[in-house]
């Protein structure tokens, strides 16, 4: 089992106060708390090894070391190869940068799936490559009651004229994990790429590209405790064919060529680090050896994370059903707590979003209000107009003792 208090411990902000009190992070989905090592490997980057790279002097000989290194996280992290994961400012960046790319191979025939569970990162790049090739857009729609991808429907889209389906991993909105597999599957019979969004599922449990045979999957290396960077994993045949936006001097080596100018060199070092630090609790609390593979040791961290996450779903999901002026949206059925991440969005009868979430505040919970970006969710719901959701994020280094306050604070708001 983790030890939830050793782990908050490396965690800085954790032990800051706010108006003189003690935080809960609840916000989690729009951003994790930083570790410590994280900390440490930017700020080592930025004072002994900060340069530009391939140069013939010590510190960009150092840079060049730290990408390398990054790079290699990355892979491990994804199960993708090094030269398969581009690193970029965040997954919406990235996203309109390979849209711009894959443009040229879309006309007026071709039709492109998207969803209304999605973030809008994952909708709108889409919407408007279909805007500047003349294809279709075809929105696949959700079950009301549950929150989930009404998945007959998105199949009955999915035909010889579709080039691209673009799903999420799991919903930043309602928490839902969406059967990718089987949509992948689905997009690979008819000759369609596939975009996936990971950037929920990220901090909550193992990718495996490969395993999943997806074309395109990106996720942000600040939603599993690291710096504001985006990784895109694009399989090696998609990266070397497509057409990359790019100066001259930049050359057709992967990854470097969809990584316009300068990188993140500090950023990179970061979310090395963060991804170590994962693996790192697969030898402290998943009983693997320090000799094992870093893959390998992410592989047991997340199952050990997803352990203590079922735990915490399961006390916030049970306590909000026991307030009866408040509605949960999404998954609440404990057989179920596998196809959600710990990410809850809710309403209190008499209180907007924003008042409930000022209320929260005022008692150092921090939540989100709003839509989150998953904007056609929050109109398919009905709720965009009067506010939209509060959304309450878990994280690994929350505790049962913070979700009781969290209830309490909202039973008497």
């Amino acid at each position: 089992m983790l030890d939830v208090q050793a782990v908050r411990q490396q965690f800085p902000a954790l032990a800051e106060r706010y108006d003189g009190k003690p935080a809960i992070f609840f916000d989690n989905p729009g951003g994790t708390q930083v570790h410590e090592s994280v900390v440490r490997a930017m700020t080592e980057y930025m004072t002994r090894r900060n340069a530009n790279t391939h140069g013939v002097f010590a510190t960009s000989r150092l840079s060049d070391e730290t990408i390398d290194y990054a790079r290699q996280a990355a892979a491990d992290l994804l199960g993708a190869a090094p030269e398969e994961v581009v690193f970029g400012n965040n997954m919406t960046t990235l996203t309109f940068m390979l849209g711009r790319s894959l443009a040229a191979e879309f006309g007026p025939d071709d039709e492109i799936v998207v969803t209304r569970l999605d973030h809008d990162a994952n909708v709108s790049p889409w919407v408007m490559l279909a805007e500047d090739t003349g294809a279709q857009v075809r929105w696949a729609d959700v079950d009301m009651e549950t929150c989930t991808l009404d998945m007959d429907h998105l199949k009955s889209l999915i035909n010889e004229r579709t080039r691209l389906v673009a799903v999420g991993y799991a919903s930043n909105a309602v928490g839902t994990i969406n059967d990718v597999k089987t949509i992948i599957g689905w997009a690979k019979a008819v000759g369609a790429y596939s975009y996936i969004d990971a950037v929920q599922y990220a901090p909550h449990a193992l990718i495996d590209v490969k395993a999943l045979d997806c074309d395109f999957l990106a996720c942000s290396a600040y939603k599993f405790f690291g710096p504001h960077v985006g990784l895109l994993y694009g399989k090696r045949e998609h990266l070397q064919r497509l057409r990359a936006y790019r100066v001259r001097p930049a050359g057709e080596e992967l990854p470097g060529k969809w990584e316009t100018g300068t990188k993140n060199h500090e950023g990179m070092a970061g979310t090395a680090a963060a991804i170590d630090y994962i693996a790192g609790l697969g030898v402290t609390y998943g009983g693997v050896a320090p000799s094992a593979s870093r893959r390998e040791k992410l592989a047991a961290a997340w199952q050990v994370v997803g352990e203590y996450e079922y735990l915490l779903i399961d006390r916030l999901i049970s306590g909000l059903k026991a307030i009866p002026t408040v509605r949960i949206y999404g998954i609440t059925s404990r057989l179920d707590w596998d196809k959600r991440v710990a990410t809850v969005s809710i309403r209190k009868e008499g209180l907007t979003p924003e008042a409930l979430a000022l209320k929260l505040s005022d008692q150092n919970v921090f939540v989100w209000n709003g839509n989150f970006y998953a904007v056609s969710i929050s109109e398919r719901l009905g709720v965009e107009q009067s506010g939209g959701l509060v959304r309450i994020g878990l994280a690994h280094y929350n505790t049962l003792d913070e979700i009781d306050r969290c209830l309490a604070a909202i039973d008497r708001a």
